[in-house]
């Protein structure tokens, strides 16, 4: 595997999260985190790529005081889309990056609770759907869906990259498939569970779901 000093960091920050969820401080970890990357390095991810893995880890960093087990929540965003086929239907994705994170944990050691909580942990990104007391679970889709409250020009990036993972999808079948996702984010009660990330994010990022979800289907903004 090719290893830039932006890879070599992320290494650094796979290897403290697995050791300080219990994993075993031998190679097999550090081979375990760069077969991670050479999943999030696909040709076919535009969005899902090192550079999303990189800002969700950043976000958990800034806000790892409000987590109850901060490494567990890491250990999740490495996994929470470490399987991505655009083809996939319905939670394929989450369900097989889940188990894939219940394997390679198993096998390097970390205690089965806390397996289980990072399995748990990754299956909460398929719908973004998070109990009222659950810290990590809200700190996880949260840095998740950061790229919403992006600025409008970087939003517009993050949809014109999502758009080419789905090129296979003719135009009208992506439109109508996208417009049901956006939808329901917006059904959700709130993009963001923690106040000091909604007080900043949820208004912006209403506001550019609310106006991709025009563009696609032609119809005006409704800000309620």
């Amino acid at each position: 595997m090719r290893q830039t000093r932006a890879v070599a960091d992320l290494l650094d920050r796979w290897r403290a999260a697995a050791r300080g969820a219990g994993a075993r401080p031998d190679p097999a970890t550090t081979r375990a985190g760069e077969e991670l990357i050479v999943r999030w390095r696909e040709p076919h991810r535009h969005y899902h790529t090192l550079t999303h893995l990189t800002a969700v880890l950043d976000v958990l960093d800034r806000h790892a005081d409000l987590a109850a087990r901060a490494d567990l929540v890491r250990l999740a965003a490495w996994y929470h889309d470490a399987v991505y086929d655009p083809r996939a239907g319905g939670d394929a994705n989450e369900r097989d990056s889940a188990a894939l994170a219940e394997s390679v944990l198993t096998g390097l050691g970390v205690p089965a609770p806390a397996v289980a909580e990072v399995r748990r942990l990754v299956l909460l990104t398929a719908g973004h759907t998070v109990a009222t007391d659950d810290r990590d679970g809200a700190l996880l889709c949260d840095a998740d869906l950061a790229v919403l409250a992006a600025p409008p020009a970087a939003y517009q990036r993050y949809a014109t990259a999502i758009r080419r993972e789905y090129a296979h999808v003719p135009e009208p079948a992506f439109r109508a498939g996208r417009a049901a996702v956006l939808t329901g984010l917006l059904a959700l009660p709130a993009l963001y569970r923690l106040p000091p990330l909604a007080s900043r994010w949820e208004q912006p990022a209403r506001d550019n779901v609310r106006g991709e979800l025009a563009a696609l289907t032609g119809e005006p903004e409704n800000p309620a």
